[in-house]
């Protein structure tokens, strides 16, 4: 990708909602996910976590909630399962994505986010047929973290280092918030903005954006004794994530919450 674009693509995310991301717009100099220089540092909030169940396979990876119950995305299968707030399988729809990252559920489908080859998402519907497999749009590449919003998908893509928001039917790129943490994973719309997963070297935890205009809001930090962020769903006030139980540098199964699903409260 050359620096024109990326420069592009840093100006698109923090100041045009809605428009089309087109390679004749002016380069800026990119803006910066966290805060200018002189602003004002972001809130850190710390967050309560209880441990719930345990996903059906074990290797829980993404969230989604949905009005008939909580969907989960595991990683080495790849199965999207439907659960309800206790945990009891309600259903399961096998998808063609491979190592999932990211999921979302919506317009009657669940759409994965594969960040192993051939990437992309699978937009696949609930008797577990493909219906369309579809790169990401300015780059194509893996993903950590996809959510499905009246149409819209938003979709943690890394290559642009940003959360692009993609419209369902035509596919068309609408929108980038740009990212500067060194691991995201996954996201959350919660009335108007959007939280992700991140991961630095303090340690894991979640930074909230706008959704309109892109501006981050505030940051969360998790406790070293608190499981493993991954996958991250909003539902009844509150939010939940997965712990899959594999991390980069990690040896699997490191953390003791692994295979847990885990509500998130902030404090």
């Amino acid at each position: 990708m050359s620096t024109r674009r990326r420069e592009f693509l840093g100006t698109v995310g923090l100041g045009l909602l809605g428009a089309r991301l087109s390679a004749q717009a002016p380069a800026q100099a990119p803006a910066q996910a966290p805060q200018g220089r002189g602003a004002a540092p972001l809130p850190v909030r710390k967050v309560k976590t209880t441990k719930l169940f345990k996903s059906p396979e074990g290797f829980p990876n993404a969230l989604a909630a949905t009005q008939d119950g909580l969907w989960i995305a595991e990683q080495k299968t790849d199965n999207a399962h439907l659960v309800d707030w206790n945990g009891k399988l309600l259903k399961t729809v096998k998808t063609e994505s491979k190592n999932t990252s990211g999921m979302g559920v919506g317009g009657g489908y669940v759409w994965m986010g594969a960040n192993a080859a051939p990437n992309g998402i699978f937009q696949t519907d609930m008797t577990s047929k493909t219906i369309a497999h579809r790169q990401i749009p300015l780059g194509g590449g893996g993903c950590h973290g996809v959510e499905y919003v009246d149409g819209k998908i938003w979709i943690a893509a890394l290559r642009l280092r940003g959360i692009l928001r993609v419209d369902a039917k035509t596919w068309q790129p609408e929108f980038l918030i740009p990212y500067s943490v060194p691991r995201a994973h996954g996201t959350a719309f919660v009335n108007g903005a959007i939280w992700m997963v991140t991961g630095t070297e303090e340690g894991a935890g979640l930074i909230k954006f706008d959704a309109e205009s892109g501006r981050p809001l505030e940051t969360v930090r998790f406790a070293e004794t608190d499981p493993d962020p991954h996958g991250l769903a909003w539902h009844d006030g509150a939010l939940y994530s997965c712990d899959a139980g594999i991390h980069p540098g990690w040896p699997e199964n490191k953390s003791p919450a692994h295979s847990y699903i885990f509500r998130i409260d902030l404090v």
